[in-house]
């Protein structure tokens, strides 16, 4: 094989791998509107990971990456509260209640809040003026958002659907930030396998403590629902996940890291699309506003980055 070939298939599979962070994920969140509307929210949730978090352990082990320590498994252990728990698990209750469009937008805010948890948590950042004007801006695109006062058209989005998914992305925030100081295993696959296994089994016995399993028949489950578990388990977290490490190893963190203002974008165009969710006035302000802010965010870490910071990306 010449190495123009092998340049070539490269540039090939970063192209796929680009269009499935990019495309893929931000089809997950129609994705995850269709499961919950017509099935219980926690358990649907629970069978996107915790199969994908086995097969992955499992893959991973047979290649012969050992698996977590006990004090590695205890790091997983919150990670995988603070992420599947409550991020994903708030993230699936309140698309019950808010379009998916608009919760991409609303997860997009997850960089501003990742960026406080180092000012707070690790002490790593400096609130700066740049900083600061591109968090006011991302709040007053929330706040368009779930105003109800403001006459822009549209319904706004639901007050305790939105106060969860911004609950749900400091939760996310943590936990990158607490990324960097637990004990984790080196392997990121085996790493975010575990943390998918065990937080898929949270969700799992959650949904069973909240009485979702009561009457629970999965026969009587549409055919649109088991379609949307299968993509999400199989596109949005084993294809995923795999393309996602895959650029993470051959391209630019700042490159890679893209995909968090290109998704809601992504989601709100799939949402008109396919799923009739209007986008007017209100989605346009709003979300231009958040993704303006997280852009000014990531473009300022991506400086941080040439100028020779350490830039550390984390998924799960």
């Amino acid at each position: 094989m010449t190495i123009q070939t092998a340049d070539r298939r490269t540039r090939i599979k970063a192209l796929l791998a680009y269009a499935m962070i990019y495309f893929v994920w931000g089809s997950t969140y129609l994705a995850i509107r269709v499961g919950v509307r017509l099935s219980p929210p926690l358990l649907f949730a629970a069978s996107r990971f915790l199969p994908p978090g086995v097969l992955l352990v499992a893959w991973s082990f047979a290649r012969g990456t050992p698996l977590p320590t006990a004090k590695q498994w205890a790091s997983i252990s919150t990670i995988a509260f603070l992420i599947f728990v409550l991020d994903y698990g708030l993230l699936f209750l309140a698309e019950q209640h808010v379009p998916s469009g608009l919760t991409a937008v609303m997860m997009a805010t997850i960089p501003a809040f990742m960026v406080l948890s180092e000012i707070v948590i690790l002490g790593t950042q400096k609130l700066t003026a740049r900083l600061a004007a591109a968090l006011v801006v991302g709040t007053a695109g929330v706040a368009v958002l779930v105003s109800r006062s403001l006459n822009l058209g549209g319904a706004p989005v639901d007050a305790l659907g939105a106060a969860s998914l911004i609950f749900a992305s400091i939760s996310w925030s943590i936990a990158a930030a607490l990324n960097r100081r637990l004990p984790l295993p080196d392997s990121k696959i085996m790493s975010s396998g575990a943390q998918m296994l065990l937080g898929g089994a949270m969700l799992a016995l959650i949904s069973a403590l909240r009485g979702e399993w009561i009457g629970f028949h999965p026969s009587l489950l549409p055919a649109s629902v088991w379609y949307a578990s299968a993509y999400l388990a199989v596109f949005g977290s084993i294809l995923g996940f795999t393309a996602y490490v895959w650029l993470i190893q051959h391209e630019s963190p700042t490159r890679v890291g893209t995909y968090a203002y290109v998704n809601p974008v992504v989601a709100v165009l799939f949402g008109w699309l396919f799923g009739g969710e209007p986008i007017g006035t209100r989605t346009l302000v709003g979300s231009a506003c958040v993704l303006l802010s997280v852009v000014t965010i990531t473009t300022r870490q991506a400086s941080k980055s040439l100028a020779g910071s350490p830039s550390v990306s984390k998924s799960s």
